[in-house]
């Protein structure tokens, strides 16, 4: 809930890190002048002064350029007054940490490099001496080493935005793909189901009156196929319900069922060739894009009365044509049975082409077997 709340009001961590950093200057400072020998004590002015230095970090984030060389000259001149010696250079350390974070390190160094030389200057002016004492030497260290500093924790963070964002891209992509694979999935079920059914209801209509026995039959189909087609989603919803890939893979020995489905909607198919023993990916593909095609055929090709099933086997690689006499003339366009048989194929390394031959139309799939050469 307090992270919450946190991130919700991003000034609270702000006015935090100010309050701190304040309380800590001027208790340090206030410290120096009580207990070092002949140090003076801080005064009301020179503690007006720190509150001022300090409470500048407020705004930090959004400048840190400005607040940088602000502070810095606070703070040098504050050592060359009166008042007791402290930790006020703290105040434009955190300044040039988060100018170096927030701007690179090459600004930094040049924004850096630019008050320490005018810091040289105004000793010049003030003491009448162009002698270097060992505390600009330390000055340079300390910059040096805020800079380094600031410069890995901003690459380090640059590194974690980095990492955060290929793993949400990943995370998109793999939802995406499971999207795409529920949506082929139940498309290829219901389609085909959905097709059969329409085809046997309108036999069954239009027969019922003289061929109720034909009828019959046709109803019979519809119930099959659409007992069928709801134990398949009831095996995908599953799935989905559960989280775990536990869903009956389609196999290339059901292919009997598909052929008998297209059969009994008044189509003549005949298969020509053996797939043989292939990976259950290659399987499934397979059986699904023989699927959508006998699908398509009955739902789209105009007047086909023939399809043959083509099975080809060589080293390496399965081919599977489906072809029909439909008087199609035109290529179709592409819908999701199409995109779903093209994108089954691209996943396993192969293609899928299909368009008007003589006298029909033909769908071709390429898929590699592994394993064979």
């Amino acid at each position: 809930m307090q992270e919450w709340w946190r991130a919700r009001n991003p000034w609270f961590g702000r006015v935090f890190r100010t309050l701190v950093v304040l309380a800590f200057v001027l208790g340090a400072t206030s410290a120096a002048g009580r207990w070092q020998p002949g140090a003076p004590h801080l005064s009301a002015g020179g503690a007006a002064w720190l509150a001022a230095t300090a409470l500048t970090l407020l705004v930090v984030h959004r400048y840190p350029l400005p607040v940088f060389v602000v502070t810095a000259a606070s703070a040098y001149a504050f050592y060359a007054s009166s008042e007791p010696g402290g930790p006020v250079i703290l105040v434009p350390t955190i300044a040039l940490f988060m100018l170096t974070r927030r701007s690179g390190p090459v600004i930094a160094s040049w924004t850096a490099g630019g008050v320490l030389v005018a810091g040289y200057f105004a000793h010049v002016i003030t003491t009448r001496s162009f002698a270097i004492t060992g505390t600009a030497g330390v000055f340079v260290v300390w910059a040096a080493a805020v800079i380094g500093i600031g410069t890995a924790v901003r690459y380090q963070f640059a590194a974690l935005a980095a990492r955060r964002e290929q793993a949400a891209e990943h995370r998109h992509r793999l939802a995406e793909q499971e999207r795409l694979q529920i949506a082929r999935e139940v498309h290829d079920v219901v389609a085909h189901s959905l097709a059969m059914i329409n085809v046997q209801a309108g036999v069954a209509a239009h027969v019922a009156d003289r061929r109720p026995e034909q009828a019959k039959e046709a109803l019979l189909n519809i119930k099959a196929a659409s007992a069928s087609a709801l134990n398949d989603l009831r095996a995908t919803l599953a799935v989905l319900r559960s989280g775990e890939d536990k869903a009956p893979a389609p196999s290339l020995t059901q292919i009997g069922e598909l052929l008998d489905h297209a059969r009994s909607a008044g189509l003549d198919v005949e298969l020509h060739g053996d797939p043989g023993e292939v990976p259950a990916p290659v399987a499934g593909a397979t059986y699904r894009i023989l699927q959508e095609s006998l699908t398509n055929v009955v739902r789209h090709a105009d007047g086909a009365q023939h399809v043959a099933v083509r099975f080809d086997r060589r080293p390496g690689a399965l081919t599977l044509t489906v072809r029909d006499d439909g008087r199609t003339t035109t290529a179709p366009t592409p819908g999701h049975g199409l995109r779903g048989m093209n994108e089954r194929a691209a996943a396993l390394g192969g293609t899928v082409r299909a368009g008007v031959t003589d006298g029909g139309f033909e769908v071709r799939a390429e898929l590699p077997v592994e394993g064979e050469t």
